[in-house]
């Protein structure tokens, strides 16, 4: 039986919502900028008509490029770092491999050992039988604890992961955290938990997509822009 269309009952068409959801999420666009493109186009919208595709597209593409994405490569490089959701500042833990693939992230309000244990093993879940053989973090003390924890629940006779907590090996991750600052610019400050999370997913989502770590991309913007439709193309 055929999934319902997601774009039912929206009176614009597919193409011009997926481009909107797009453009927010591969530029450093606000939606009032998004609104603005449309209207250069004869397309007219206003911002919370841009902001409820987001909401509702972007964790529909994250769950339809799941099942293109590359394998992850088994040596990861893992670290957080910060944002402001709701005027406080909360912790984004990411996870990306050697060839600069996401991995996987999480959105906490702690910075602590319990939460850097959630992650990895939501992590290592995600990825089920390919399990990392090396983690690379920095020097914080929770990330060997960790590790160590979540070697023993899988063999206590054997460290199947290898923890490299030399700073300065770590760069490739930091060098993504500064991408990812710069995608998101002055939307750094999100209203709610729920709003942060979609928006990240779905920026990684693209930012996946653009770097090729899926199967079935011709290059450019143009095998971009053919990729996603060609995802949705069969609920339009």
């Amino acid at each position: 039986m055929p999934h319902p269309s997601p774009f039912k009952h929206h009176r614009f068409p597919c193409d011009i919502i997926l481009c909107a959801v797009r453009w927010y999420l591969r530029f450093p666009l606000s939606y009032q900028d998004v609104v603005d493109l449309l209207e250069e186009r004869g397309i007219f919208v206003d911002r919370s008509t841009v902001y409820r595709w987001v909401q509702k597209f972007a964790p529909e593409l994250t769950k339809r490029t799941e099942t293109r994405l590359r394998r992850a490569s088994l040596d990861w490089h893992v670290d957080e770092t910060y944002i402001r959701v709701g005027g406080k500042w909360r912790y984004l833990w990411r996870a990306i491999d050697a060839n600069g693939q996401m991995v996987d992230f999480r959105l906490t309000a702690p910075r602590d050992a319990k939460a850097a244990k959630a992650f990895l093993n939501k992590a290592i879940e995600r990825v089920r039988l390919h399990r990392p053989v090396t983690i690379c973090t920095d020097k914080a003390h929770a990330y060997r604890r960790v590790i160590r924890d979540i070697n023993h629940r899988y063999d206590p006779h054997f460290d199947s992961i290898r923890h490299i907590d030399r700073k300065w090996r770590n760069n490739l991750i930091e060098s993504d955290h500064a991408a990812m600052k710069r995608l998101l610019g002055y939307r750094q400050s999100f209203r709610s938990l729920r709003s942060a999370k979609v928006t990240l997913s779905g920026l990684e989502t693209i930012r996946t997509i653009k770097r090729g770590h899926i199967h079935h991309k011709q290059p450019g913007i143009r095998g971009e822009i053919e990729f996603i439709r060609g995802l949705f193309e069969t609920s339009a």
